[in-house]
């Protein structure tokens, strides 16, 4: 059972990596970053993280995406927030959804959560070669 968990994980991470933007930090070099301050540390990411939760299908994976995005910014964990911004991209979310999620999220989080995140936005966007000019909501 714990190899099907890895493996439908492993299987589950590599669909939200970019083959076309590998420079982009992903959630495969997470798991490589962190192998050798403990072996069972990319179990745990892996089996858990993608095995289990992100393996589940009541969310598409944009959605999952955005929950995510919506999490991380409302937690100020901008390192994590960053790799899933780029993830949203990989998964088809548009820029104008990923500005819509962040707005959003102004009543509830504040401005300076928000801002900051639209400040990784831009990197994210400066890195994949996407440009900020367009007709948002």
């Amino acid at each position: 059972m714990a190899v099907d968990r890895y493996q439908r994980g492993m299987d589950r991470m590599m669909e939200l990596v970019s083959t076309e933007h590998s420079n982009t930090f992903d959630h495969a070099k997470l798991v490589e970053s962190y192998k050798d301050l403990d072996p069972h540390l990319a179990d745990y990411i892996v089996s858990f993280a993608f095995g289990d939760i992100y393996s589940r299908t009541s969310l598409t994976q944009q959605e999952q995406t955005m929950v995510t995005i919506s999490t991380l910014v409302a937690l100020g964990t901008e390192p994590q927030l960053k790799l899933h911004i780029n993830t949203g991209f990989n998964v088809g979310l548009t820029k104008e959804k990923i500005v819509g999620t962040l707005i959003h999220l102004l009543p509830y989080v504040g401005f300076p959560r928000v801002l900051n995140a639209l400040t990784l936005l831009r990197q994210v966007m400066e890195e994949r070669g996407i440009t900020p000019a367009s007709n948002a909501n």
